[in-house]
């Protein structure tokens, strides 16, 4: 229940305190005085989207403070523990919002969002604004009225989680299929490109290690030939035999020379064995460089054929063992493609076959809540003074989608014998006012513990009907709490609690307040809303013997 509203400093409100009370609270005051204005503020502390502007003009911030009763088993308390946030049997919510349009909410002293205080505020108060008709003359909003009635959230889950999973398995499918189509339109060319590179099978860093082969190989025979030439120079055709006949000379004198050549004999002799030596070394190096006349050749045709495998396909060379497995998995793929279109489509059927089966579930548990809506409408559409009249709840046929396969509509029969139609075409202004108070009350049944506020809900209506209007929100408000404003007479005399809402000049500002009435202003502010502005003593009796039928009905 909503105990106490504080309003600072918003629109045309300076300083203003509310204490409500259980049952029926009637606001009332002349058109323009403000009692938007209470709401507006109202849903602002409750973290309902509005009027972006909310700030009274000159003042640094807007505050509004909403203190609730909160019983032991209040909806609001399992919303506070998933926030974290402390439950007590008293409920604090307070906003603020700057002139800057900066906004900050507290719940019980605690830092909060706004999401989460528009989820707690949920569970506290419900407004039925003067405009809801609007929504009971779009059939699109009747299937969400007759789910709210029905209490169908689960099945509402589950049929969309069935469709989020259908949609998904259909994609996986189209998806597949696709691929597979794909990979197949190129089968040839992968076939022929997986024998060519296996027939290769190149190594990543193969090419570089036959490039240095290559070149290795290519010096190597330009080395050889020069080796080759000093050899022949070293060897017995040529320094080798100089050398040999020329000892040979010398021992011939040397016995002549009286040892005058036995130093250069013996120069000679060591000179004969370093030119064995080198012609030894330059016979191990030709050696080292003796290879397969036809290894360079190999070694080319190989690093060719590489590089030009890779120009072909766009890839680098260390690139080509990677390409080559990939385009054997997209082989497998298309050979194993069969059966795995053949599993998704299984899945996809298995899937749909499950979203039927709870939009079935959830189009049975509509036609029943159907059944039992249209019989509770029926019921308080008696004490409304529209007992004659027939409403009626129907559940058809719609495109699946994820709120299931139902199209829902509301259609009436304001006189007997005629035919039923929309909304809109047959309820005047005044009946559609009292179908939304027979709707709102049917589903208020589900929302035990929420403050109930209408908004101009006698719209349309006068005199006996205004009555029964009346005398329904005020059965309404016994088991709860009751927030009207309103301009009818007969309303307002059902109030068990009256405040009138004025509008005063105060310098160059115009600010309004709300005034508590006792029962002589009440007597006066109802007859101003049976006669105007000029209150006649007719007018007060008037008032009192509203008053008065009121007493006596409660």
């Amino acid at each position: 229940m909503l105990r106490t509203l504080e309003i600072r400093d918003m629109l045309l409100i300076d300083r203003l305190e509310l204490m409500f009370q259980p049952g029926l609270n009637v606001l009332t005051g002349e058109t323009g005085a403000g009692k938007s204005i209470l709401l507006d503020s109202l849903g602002f502390v409750l973290g309902w989207r509005g009027r972006a502007e909310l700030v009274r003009q000159g003042a640094a911030q807007g505050e509004v403070v909403a203190v609730f009763d909160l019983p032991a088993d209040h909806a609001a308390r399992a919303v506070l523990l998933d926030a974290g946030l402390p439950a007590d049997d008293e409920l604090i919510l307070r906003r603020i919002n700057t002139a800057d349009g900066r906004k900050t909410a507290w719940v019980n002293d605690r830092r909060t969002s706004g999401d989460v205080l528009r989820a707690i505020s949920d569970t506290l108060v419900e407004l039925h604004g003067q405009h809801d008709d609007r929504g009971l003359l779009d059939p699109r909003g009747h299937r969400a009225i007759l789910d709210s009635f029905g209490g169908h959230g689960p099945l509402q889950d589950a049929t969309r989680a069935a469709w989020t999973a259908r949609a998904r398995a259909a994609r996986e499918l189209a998806s597949a299929e696709a691929d597979l189509a794909a990979i197949r339109s190129e089968e040839d060319f992968l076939r022929h490109a997986v024998a060519e590179l296996d027939r290769l099978s190149p190594e990543p860093g193969e090419e570089a290690t036959l490039d240095v082969a290559r070149r290795r190989m290519q010096g190597g025979a330009r080395i050889r030939d020069d080796l080759a030439r000093a050899l022949a120079l070293l060897g017995p055709e040529a320094a080798e035999t100089a050398l040999a006949d020329a000892m040979r000379w010398l021992d011939g004198v040397a016995g002549q020379a009286d040892g005058q050549l036995d130093a250069a004999i013996a120069a000679l002799g060591r000179a004969f064995n370093e030119l064995s030596d080198a012609q030894a070394g330059v016979e191990r190096a030709l050696d080292a460089l003796d290879v397969d006349p036809h290894a360079l050749e190999r070694c080319e045709e190989r690093l060719f054929a590489i590089r030009a495998l890779a120009r072909k396909h766009g890839v680098a060379a260390d690139d080509l063992s990677a390409l080559a497995d990939d385009l054997r998995g997209r082989l497998a793929a298309l050979d194993a493609g069969t059966g795995h279109i053949a599993a998704l489509k299984r899945a996809a059927v298995e899937a749909d076959a499950a979203y039927r089966a709870a939009a079935a579930a959830l189009t049975g548990a509509r036609r029943t809540a159907a059944l039992h809506l249209d019989t509770a409408v029926a019921g308080e559409l008696a004490p409304l003074k529209m007992e004659r009249a027939r409403f009626t709840t129907g559940v058809g046929a719609a495109d699946p989608g994820p709120d299931g396969v139902d199209a829902v509509e509301f259609t009436v029969a304001t006189n007997p014998g005629a035919p039923p139609g929309p909304l809109g075409k047959i309820a005047s202004g005044g009946e559609l006012s009292r179908f939304m108070l027979a709707l709102k009350v049917c589903l208020s049944g589900t929302k035990a513990g929420r403050t109930m506020i209408f908004d101009e809900i006698d719209r349309g209506v006068g005199g006996a009907t205004a009555d029964a209007v009346g005398r329904r929100l005020a059965a309404l408000a016994v088991s709860g709490q009751v927030l009207v404003v309103t301009h009818s007479p007969q309303v307002a005399a059902l109030g068990g609690h009256h405040w009138r809402v004025e509008k005063r000049v105060e310098g160059e500002a115009t600010l309004s307040t709300v005034v508590p009435l006792d029962m002589a202003a009440r007597v006066d502010e109802i007859a101003r809303m049976v006669a105007g502005d000029r209150i006649t003593d007719e007018a007060r009796g008037a008032a009192r013997a509203l008053l008065d039928a009121a007493r006596t009905a409660a």
